[in-house]
């Protein structure tokens, strides 16, 4: 799984750059038969501004969101890319300027007011980004552009325009919420944030909006809480990018890397601090595992914890003789992986990109195991009794419970990132693989299946390319959990057309496909495949 190549040539910069929306689709160049199965569209998000006027921004999630599309039909490929119209956009591009603080980003006061107007400017307040850069989701019969905060936006999937704004704290207790959802079959989804809980303190909010209306009313205006899980902090809320879900149960990480509030508070009552500045991280505090259930929702308040960890993507979840196994992409390491994401880092030269690197937490698949049914008279003994994981849970003498996980695949600044699976077929069940992208030092050059019983991989690689998360189609009617198509962006620079969407069979990574644009396309984050 390790990569098989350096990058001296630097082409990974090229994918911090700005563009220009496409306009019309363009046509694609096809190498190879494109599966007739494939009769939709590839949707991907990413940053696509990285500048307003003269002011650059400065981290990975700052540059405005951007929408790609990759079209299929009767063997033909067409690509097409817009500008999601936020708020943040419209304003940066009329003002020439950074006018909504982002991640790490600050907005300053307009320049060209008098000194009066900056002064009272500063205790307005920062306005919360509306950036949705990071990923996007059905609802109902809609389709939404989200980041992390409690703004959405719906987008057109067949134009790309931006329709309609929706702040989601004006109709449920949330704060914000996750990029990554979780979506039922009839789809409903599930989604976590954090809130305002009892007391005054903190707290976590799983929320559920239900699948399309009979009376084709919108479905968010019916979003509702499910269940609340406590914080372990009252006025530091962990950070949190996704969580669990199985058939029966909802599972939340509660990881040290903790959000300041007063600090949080502080860059909206005066100018000069980004939300990067509100992190911080206890490597002590350890982690915190919670537990909830589903149907009805229920907090389940047995204390499970672990050592410290990042956390960014859950793999999968499941239930398995009484117990519940859960797959993540951790970090281990004091710091937080999002200080080593400034744009002045990736775009810098690979020697001292790799430099970067080594000083980072360091990134390992791990499996834990939750059993669910605990009685005080096994204290000091293992409760997982499942045989074909390591993973283990202990019950110490103040009834906490304690965690070790099972070491799926590690290896030195080698991350296996951004998952994905079969997920029609296995989310919240048993399986056997998984797909992600794979980081070399924080650069993505490459694609790979880890086969999570065995701990075999596959890899595709080549050189001076720079794939995207790789999104798994599953083959109709198929009955193998990896019988289907992975489909990513790759962007090779110094190519003649710089750009294309790969087609591989997920069986073994060999190429069945791919098309090219003869465009530069930046990095992505998450996407969809719509059908």
């Amino acid at each position: 799984m390790v990569s098989r190549f350096e990058h001296p040539a630097g082409g990974y910069k090229k994918i911090f750059e700005t563009v220009e929306e496409t306009g019309e689709p363009l046509p694609a160049t096809v190498t190879g038969r494109i599966p007739s199965f494939l009769r939709g569209s590839l949707l991907r998000l990413g940053p696509g501004l990285f500048e307003a006027g003269d002011q650059p921004f400065l981290h990975l999630f700052d540059g405005q969101a951007l929408m790609h599309k990759f079209d299929f039909g009767n063997g033909q490929v067409s690509y097409m890319r817009k500008f999601v119209k936020t708020d943040a956009y419209v304003r940066a591009m009329t003002e020439k300027r950074v006018v909504i603080t982002e991640f790490g980003t600050i907005a300053y006061p307009d320049p060209c007011k008098n000194i009066f107007s900056r002064f009272f400017s500063y205790f307005k307040g920062v306005e919360v980004t509306d950036n949705c850069l990071v990923n996007v989701y059905p609802i109902g019969e809609d389709f939404y552009a989200v980041t992390e905060t409690n703004y959405i936006t719906k987008v057109d999937t067949e134009t790309l325009d931006t329709l309609k704004k929706v702040d989601l704290m004006k109709i449920v207790n949330i704060n914000g919420v996750t990029a990554h959802p979780h979506i039922e079959k009839d789809g409903t989804v599930y989604n976590i944030g954090n809130c305002m809980g009892k007391g005054a303190s903190l707290a976590y909010n799983i929320v559920k909006i239900p699948p399309t209306q009979k009376d084709k009313s919108d479905p968010i205006n019916k979003c509702s809480v499910v269940v609340q899980f406590p914080s372990a902090e009252r006025f530091k809320p962990s950070y949190v990018h996704s969580f669990g879900m199985t058939e029966n149960y909802f599972v939340f990480v509660e990881t040290p890397i903790k959000i300041n509030l007063l600090k949080f508070l502080g860059a909206w009552s005066i100018r000069g601090t980004q939300y990067m500045d509100c992190f911080e991280s206890d490597d002590m505090k350890g982690t915190w595992i919670h537990i909830a259930k589903k149907n009805p929702g229920e907090y389940v308040d047995i204390k499970f914890r672990t050592s410290s960890m990042g956390l960014f993507h859950h793999i999968n979840c499941y239930e398995d003789q009484g117990h519940i196994v859960f797959d993540l992409c951790t970090w281990k390491g004091p710091e937080f992986v999002y200080d080593f994401l400034w744009l002045a880092n990736l775009r810098d030269n690979w020697e001292e990109v790799k430099k970067n690197a080594v000083r980072a937490p360091h990134p390992e698949v791990k499996r834990f195991v939750i059993p669910l049914d605990i009685y005080k008279e096994h204290q000091g003994t293992n409760l997982v009794t499942l045989p074909y994981t390591t993973a283990t849970a202990v019950m110490r003498a103040d009834g906490t419970i304690w965690l070790e996980p099972e070491v799926i695949f590690s290896a030195p600044y080698q991350a296996f990132e951004f998952p994905q699976i079969n997920y029609k077929m296995c989310n919240g069940r048993n399986y056997t693989y998984a797909y992600a992208l794979g980081l070399n030092h924080f650069v993505p050059d490459r694609i790979v299946k880890l086969n999570v019983k065995t701990k075999e991989t596959w890899v595709w690689q080549e050189p001076d390319s720079y794939p995207s998360e790789p999104l798994f189609v599953q083959t109709p009617d198929s009955t193998d959990e990896d019988d289907g198509v992975l489909l990513s962006i790759v962007v090779a620079p110094a190519n003649v057309r710089a750009t294309y969407m790969i087609i591989l069979n997920a069986k073994d990574l060999s190429e069945i496909a791919r098309a090219e644009v003869d465009i530069i396309t930046p990095v992505t984050f998450h996407g969809m495949y719509k059908p």
